[in-house]
């Protein structure tokens, strides 16, 4: 499907909601509450999750904003045991390069904290893999290619999106970025145009999951927002 246009058509806003300033503040409350108990857990347990919850999610990320409006994501939602056998071996073999002497010195210092490592039984074990493909352009009709635009910041969105439904549908997601991940435009059957941004191991945490010390330290409210203009104190 092609979204260029050349024509501007506005259309009365669809979806209003009004709501009052002491009852905005409560949602938001409400929705920070929720957000803050997520956590990334790298143990899970093999408990199914029905597909719908899966499918619904990844619907509400394709309602993300994007550049133009083109929607340069693609997601591949995997419940294979045998392909998710294949990708976990496919990413510990560049894992195990990366930590045995391809990152820097600084990066795996950086990493020390979170504990993290080569071995990664949780693509195996959640019972879902969902891989972030990111579009770098579209196709028309007649075969020729049309430019994507804003394409990592509209993904990241799209998959911001995704891990906040994913999480207020009750499951954990641990996010992996092995490098380099091309393996997985092969392994997924994807076409060149789109590359390979992220997987999301998504489950029940397991009975004894643990998470790092470190990744509990969130940066205060003052550090990560300044705020220029007439400000208006609500309590």
């Amino acid at each position: 499907m092609s979204f260029e246009t050349t024509n501007y058509r506005p259309t009365p806003l669809p979806d209003r909601r009004e709501m009052t300033d002491a009852a905005m503040v409560e949602a938001a409350r409400t929705h920070f509450d929720a957000m803050a108990t997520r956590h990334s857990v790298r143990e899970f347990c093999d408990r199914p999750v029905p597909r719908e919850v899966i499918e619904t999610a990844i619907a509400t990320a394709g309602r993300a904003p994007s550049g133009a409006n083109q929607q340069p994501w693609h997601f591949v939602a995997i419940s294979d045991p045998d392909m998710k056998a294949r990708i976990r071996a496919a990413a510990e073999e560049e894992e195990r390069a990366f930590y045995g002497g391809g990152a820097p010195d600084e990066w795996i210092a950086a990493l020390e904290p979170i504990g993290t490592g080569a071995s990664k039984p949780h693509l195996e074990v959640a019972p879902w893999l969902i891989v972030v493909f990111a579009q770098r352009w579209g196709t028309r009709p007649d075969g020729s290619r049309y430019k994507h635009y804003y394409v990592p910041e509209s993904v990241g969105l799209a998959t911001g999106f995704l891990i906040g439904a994913l999480h207020l549908s009750g499951l954990s997601v641990l996010t992996h970025t092995p490098s380099p991940m091309k393996f997985l435009t092969e392994l997924c059957d994807r076409p060149v145009a789109e590359k390979p941004v992220m997987i999301l191991a998504v489950g029940h945490p397991a009975e004894d999951a643990t998470v790092p010390a470190a990744a509990l330290n969130k940066k205060p409210l003052e550090e990560i927002l300044t705020v220029i203009g007439a400000q208006t104190e609500t309590t």
